[in-house]
């Protein structure tokens, strides 16, 4: 006779790159039903912006997520932008190709190391090793136009903070062409290979009306068959001014997932050299002296999905409201159904398929204290780790 009993995964787990908890009741093998909670990385993002003048703002939300760091800052900008009237009556054209430019090298940069990640956790460790090495050039690429490999720091409210110089345009389009054949490597190594295809297809099914009902978005939504992309439904910087095309699976599984990554990469590139063929001479940034009162909101298409962002302005120098919500934030609640009904070895590369992003997904802290729960806001944070700090200290001056 079967019995649940409850497994844990996390809050620390070798497949999961953050601390998250995830609770499995199992029948057997069986996965029967799912808890998931969060709160183990709040780093009050929020409250923090609200104490930051406008122009500093950027720097802060691009570190809520060290992969995607352009599309919290382009998000962020977007909703100032909003404010003043929309960005294509704010920032000059050559910025807007920039930024496209940009956000397209950051999610062939996200997909690699996702699909490297993948690999690792299936075992397949020689695409794990190939795909980190392949999105190196991708990053001596930002760090040539931009400074940094990581946190970019190029938006700023009516434009980027930096140009690209026209030396610099031969060798990125070389770094380009290198990069098609080896993805060609890819999709031929992962999407033919008839034992990832046994490890991945019907796992971790989402299908296309459960994508809708828990708001699935980005590549996870879009390999179960909806057909939504922010670049192209509500379009910023210059995407509609492009030719590409928006992929969609109808499996829903996590080989789904993989093929719409993958494929992702090479309208990625297209994106990018027709930024490159069509970049204007002129301006990067406008100069904005003041932030009216109102409010904005910006969308942008991260690596994993719709990345939203709200501000709040008073007239003041600093939002009074900024309101953040990052795509795993939605993306990670869809495990509810994508992980019952599979089994536990199942379960890991279930929850990390949807390319989870955790520091970006927290919001709220609880804290348990046997049966009693209190939800923790910022200053209540502060407080406990200033008694932990106290704590601590005092007992080290008792040992000494």
């Amino acid at each position: 006779m079967s019995h649940k009993i409850v497994i844990p995964i996390g809050p620390y787990h070798p497949l999961q790159e953050e601390p998250e908890f995830f609770r499995l009741y199992v029948d057997g093998e069986k996965v029967v039903d799912i808890d998931i909670v969060i709160g183990y990385m709040h780093r009050g993002i929020e409250e923090l912006s609200e104490h930051n003048h406008f122009d500093q703002v950027p720097f802060l939300v691009e570190r809520i997520c060290g992969i995607c760091s352009h599309s919290h800052p382009n998000a962020y900008v977007l909703a100032v932008e909003d404010i003043l009237g929309g960005e294509r009556n704010v920032v000059p054209e050559r910025a807007l190709y920039i930024r496209t430019i940009i956000d397209e090298m950051q999610r062939i940069h996200s997909h690699l190391l996702w699909l490297g990640l993948a690999g690792h956790f299936i075992g397949y460790n020689t695409v794990w090793m190939w795909a980190w090495r392949y999105r190196e050039p991708i990053l001596d690429m930002f760090e040539m136009i931009t400074g940094n490999r990581q946190h970019y720091a190029m938006c700023k409210v009516g434009g980027v903070r930096r140009d690209i110089r026209p030396q610099d345009i031969p060798i990125l389009r070389k770094a380009l062409d290198e990069l098609v054949p080896v993805i060609d490597m890819f999709k031929g190594a992962v999407m033919d290979d008839p034992v990832i295809q046994a490890r991945l297809k019907g796992i971790g099914i989402l299908n296309r009306q459960q994508a809708i009902d828990w708001c699935a978005v980005g590549p996870t939504a879009r390999a179960a068959g909806l057909d939504i992309d922010v670049r192209r439904d509500e379009p910023y910087g210059v995407t509609d001014r492009l030719k590409w095309n928006v992929i969609i699976e109808k499996d829903g599984d996590i080989f789904a997932k993989t093929k719409v990554r993958i494929l992702e990469l090479y309208e990625s590139i297209n994106m990018i050299r027709q930024c490159l063929d069509k970049l204007p001479e002129g301006p990067i940034d406008a100069d904005i002296k003041d932030i009216p009162p109102g409010e904005g909101i910006g969308r942008v298409e991260a690596p994993r999905g719709e990345c939203f962002h709200y501000v709040r302005a008073d007239g003041t120098n600093r939002p009074i409201r900024h309101k953040i919500r990052a795509p795993s934030y939605m993306n990670v609640a869809s495990n509810k159904v994508a992980a019952v009904g599979g089994t536990i070895s199942d379960a890991a590369i279930t929850l990390a398929a949807v390319d989870p992003c955790y520091c970006c997904t927290e919001r709220t802290a609880v804290l348990e204290k046997g049966s009693e729960k209190k939800i923790m806001n910022g200053f209540d944070l502060i407080k406990l780790s200033q008694e932990k700090t106290e704590k601590i200290r005092n007992n080290k001056d008792n040992r000494d």
